[in-house]
């Protein structure tokens, strides 16, 4: 039989070939937990023998000292072999001293040649393999500088050949664009077994460890952390976090309940609306999906009647988090609708309520309308209330009125400047053609 090259062999030799279904053994390899039960939660329950697992993040976001302090935790149940093409060694051992002690069975190597990788891999036959990062490693074998489409997917393709056919679980660091997707090709996470995304806002300490693949448990699955001074440390009250610095009674502020994998979160959704001083008004969101609130902010105006096409948005979900279940839909709108009504709240019972009142009280010569009673019955009470809301409708019908002539009126001033501005090139075009068939 001809010798096939590039065929799945093990380090010992072993070469892949075809089985029948039935008569492979089926095997549950038990999963091997960390010290950390948030980062177990995400690989849903543990590190499964032979994976091949993807971490990407921003620059400085923690992913190394995430593995780092993982792999001081996996030395103590197997063999690990640290590989970085970012750090010295001596670096590394900086940073290390202040996650704790290190086992004996922890390798650490400095190296970007995968050769000399896979050498070291067949020599030390480790448990637990971790690569930092994949676009700082290449293969002599394959033309291209570091990082490039081809280096990266064939040093992930050798790794991938060495995690299934040793039973070796692999952790690789990958960098990330500006858009924050992962670096390099689209290939990279579907060679992968799990891809972990480890986000959070630089000036906040807590980080959020996302799985959006895992072929071993649930996805959008994510654990909480906090980057310390010891390193990062699991925070198993998400929602006490995120509410904790809440104030009571907040304008444009809600809770909402969000479905995070498969434990439910309380997170705070925060709104301001203000007047706009420009022509067009802004919008900023953080934690959430900008074209989701533009829809719903759309939704206000033409369902609700609120007036919110001159007026600048601001929402933010505290804590950091990244909000994307639809459920969080309403709490966006409620928020938004509050903090619009702040303004009107305002605008009536501040300048509108006190020119109309005034007289009227002064003339009941009464220091308060809601005082007025006649045989026990509060009847001022109850004038307060429907003129109150009298004012109110009357704001409201005036302020959409106003709006909708602005907008007819803009409407009416294109029209008109396209029609001064005379035919169209399309329609020139049409003339023109429709002369030549005539003639």
């Amino acid at each position: 039989m001809q010798e096939v090259k590039n065929a799945r062999v093990s380090l010992t030799g072993e070469k892949s070939k075809p089985t029948k279904l039935k008569e492979v053994s089926s095997i549950n390899y038990a999963r091997i937990k960390t010290d950390m039960d948030e980062f177990n939660r995400v690989l849903g329950g543990g590190v499964v023998p032979g994976s091949l697992v993807l971490i990407g993040g921003d620059p400085g976001i923690g992913k190394s000292t995430l593995l780092l302090q993982v792999s001081t935790q996996l030395a103590n149940k197997g063999t690990v072999l640290y590989v970085s093409g970012e750090e010295s060694a001596e670096q590394i051992k900086l940073r290390s001293e202040r996650l704790g002690d290190i086992d004996n069975e922890f390798y650490l190597y400095a190296e970007t040649n995968m050769q000399a990788v896979r050498s070291q891999v067949e020599a030390i036959k480790p448990d637990f393999l971790i690569i930092d990062s994949i676009q700082t490693i290449m293969s002599p074998e394959i033309s291209g500088v570091q990082g490039s489409v081809s280096q990266v997917r064939e040093v992930t393709a050798e790794l991938m050949q060495i995690a299934k056919t040793n039973n070796i679980a692999t952790f690789i660091v990958g960098h990330v664009t500006k858009e924050g997707q992962l670096a390099g090709p689209r290939m990279l996470e579907h060679m992968v077994d799990t891809v972990l995304y480890f986000e959070g806002e630089r000036h906040h300490t807590f980080r959020i460890l996302r799985a959006v693949k895992n072929r071993f448990g649930s996805t959008n699955e994510i654990g909480i952390f906090e980057m310390q001074s010891g390193g990062l440390v699991e925070v198993l009250n998400p929602s006490q976090v995120f509410l904790e610095e809440r104030l009571d009674g907040a304008t444009g502020s809600a809770i909402v309940v969000t479905m995070e994998g498969s434990r439910p979160i309380l997170a705070e959704v925060q709104a301001l609306v203000t007047p706009t001083v420009f022509g067009n008004a802004k919008r900023t969101t953080t934690g959430l999906d900008f074209n989701r609130v533009s829809l719903i902010m759309a939704v206000l105006e033409k369902r609700c009647g609120l007036l919110l096409q001159n007026q600048d948005a601001y929402l933010k979900s505290a804590g950091g988090v990244k909000l994307d279940e639809p459920a969080i839909d309403l709490a966006v709108a409620v928020v938004m609708g509050a903090a619009f009504n702040a303004i009107i709240t305002s605008l009536v019972g501040d300048i509108i309520t006190p020119l109309i009142l005034n007289p009227v009280v002064k003339a009941a010569n009464v220091e308060n309308l809601s005082k007025l009673s006649w045989n026990g019955i509060a009847y001022g009470s109850f004038l307060s209330a429907v003129i109150n809301f009298i004012i109110v409708g009357t704001t409201l019908f005036f302020v959409v009125k106003a709006a909708s002539k602005a907008t007819a009126l803009s409407k009416k001033e294109a029209e008109d400047a396209a029609e001064a501005a005379g035919p169209s090139q399309e329609e020139l075009l049409t003339e023109i053609r429709d002369l030549l068939a005539n003639k």
